[in-house]
């Protein structure tokens, strides 16, 4: 099944059992991915899909962090229920050693030596990690590996 079918079918059930903080998000989410299919004119695939979910939990993320900043405890509060129902819809994530060892793999299938060579390792790594692992993580850890 389609992430958006189970998107649809998971909508569906929240509608049943009355669950509105969880209808609410998915219904913002299959909101972002129809306005990116007429953007776009394209039906969006589940790469595609992916990429819509991890840019919404980056921008929930980033949202609770400054509302923590600001002393907002509720607001930050309501974005991580989000983040949670979001997080629901991807892959399991990969483990530190997972990680690493993808990048020790990526860094010899490019032959990156320096940071010069960090873009190039980065786009071989998001094709391969995409919904597995948090990309800011990647990086910095990636990041270290060429610096040191």
């Amino acid at each position: 099944m389609s992430l958006k079918a189970q998107l649809q079918d998971d909508m569906k059930s929240a509608m049943r059992t009355r669950d509105k903080e969880r209808l609410g998000v998915i219904r913002m989410l299959m909101a972002a991915i129809k306005q990116r299919e007429v953007d776009e004119r394209i039906e969006l695939d589940d790469a595609a899909v992916m990429a819509v979910l991890e840019k919404m939990i980056k921008q929930r993320r980033d949202a609770e962090t400054q509302y923590r900043d600001a002393n907002r405890p509720e607001l930050a509060d309501a974005e991580a229920a989000e983040i949670a129902v979001l997080e629901h819809y991807l892959p399991a994530q990969l483990s530190d050693a997972e990680i690493d060892t993808a990048i020790d793999t990526a860094i010899a299938e490019t032959g990156a030596t320096s940071m010069r060579d960090m873009g190039q390792v980065m786009g071989t790594l998001k094709a391969k990690l995409q919904g597995q692992a948090d990309m800011a993580v990647v990086s910095q850890r990636l990041k270290a590996r060429l610096q040191g």
